[in-house]
């Protein structure tokens, strides 16, 4: 059997890249098998994803069977894809504005999936030089995130700002591009990856939001080494469904991780019991007030959700 990465599935195929070791001497580049999984997956109860590494066999017709699926590193429940590293979190600052309590929701979606987070601010092109607000509203969040410890790149897929460094955070990792629909993913994306094509719409004014273009995760091979997942769009994010438990939201927040381990009570909630270290250190102004409002958010949103579900 051999050994491959699944870059796409569609239609109940899955698109296997060869590993480099499987490769014929005097190939130029990796080939790509159209393959069906294996009918003891399904009884299993077992669906490869995207980003699966797996062993499959070639077919008399030039296809390939999924064999079996190897130990994953990570699982996301939607998108659906495995093995993802870094999540590229795209936030456009105009068209539409930049939605800090949408971002939050992502990050606990990222940090409870253990992946590695990146957060780019698109469309800076499309902010007006004298537009004092918004400039200083953007450098606020830039400031805002960092301090918290996550790296912010300020980008624009038109003038080509923040490109190359976000080029150089890809390499040799795969790495999962998401965000609000209409934030500028693909045409992001098209600025990174030379001659790619992927499909590009234009912002719908009335709603706020862009079309939903991206209609399957695909993973696309980069220059150089890494892998970029193109993941679909969208403007609304459940908790239940991405998988997340009430009881590991507050460790979702990365700045809360400081202080409470010194919570008196196990089990802390960090909204109204005595001796919070979390909400002491929100009194100090040690945690901004808008993260801690997030959190208040989300919790009621994930008891509200558990009690439908």
């Amino acid at each position: 059997m051999l050994q491959g990465l699944i870059v796409k599935a569609l239609s109940g195929y899955y698109y296997v890249q060869q590993q480099a070791d499987d490769i014929a001497s005097g190939g130029d580049h990796r080939q790509t098998v159209q393959c069906r999984g294996r009918g003891i997956l399904k009884k299993k109860g077992i669906s490869p994803l995207v980003g699966d590494q797996v062993l499959y066999s070639l077919t008399e017709n030039g296809e390939g069977t999924v064999e079996e699926l190897l130990p994953r590193k990570t699982e996301l429940i939607r998108p659906p894809v495995a093995n993802i590293e870094q999540a590229v979190l795209l936030f456009s600052v105009k068209e539409p504005d930049l939605s800090l309590h949408l971002l939050d929701k992502f990050l606990v979606h990222v940090e409870d999936a253990n992946l590695e987070p990146l957060i780019c601010f698109s469309k800076m092109d499309l902010i007006d030089p004298e537009d004092t607000q918004t400039l200083t509203e953007v450098e606020q969040a830039r400031q805002l995130y960092e301090q918290i410890g996550y790296k912010v790149i300020l980008t624009s897929a038109e003038d080509g700002s923040g490109t190359a460094t976000i080029r150089a955070e890809l390499s040799n990792r795969i790495s999962m591009f998401a965000g609000q629909s209409g934030v500028g993913k693909s045409s992001l994306l098209n600025a990174i990856i030379p001659g790619s094509t992927i499909n590009t719409s234009e912002i719908s004014m009335r709603l706020g939001r862009g079309r939903h273009t991206t209609r399957h995760v695909e993973l696309i091979e980069l220059d150089g080494g890494g892998y970029v997942a193109d993941t679909p769009g969208f403007s609304q994010m459940n908790f239940t469904q991405l998988g997340v438990d009430l009881e590991d939201l507050g460790s979702c927040f990365r700045e809360f991780n400081e202080y409470s381990d010194g919570c008196k009570f196990r089990g802390c909630t960090h909204l109204h019991e005595p001796g919070c270290k979390v909400t002491e250190a929100l009194a100090k102004g040690e945690i901004a007030e808008s993260r801690y409002k997030h959190y208040q958010l989300f919790y009621q949103e994930m008891k509200d959700e558990k009690r439908r579900y």
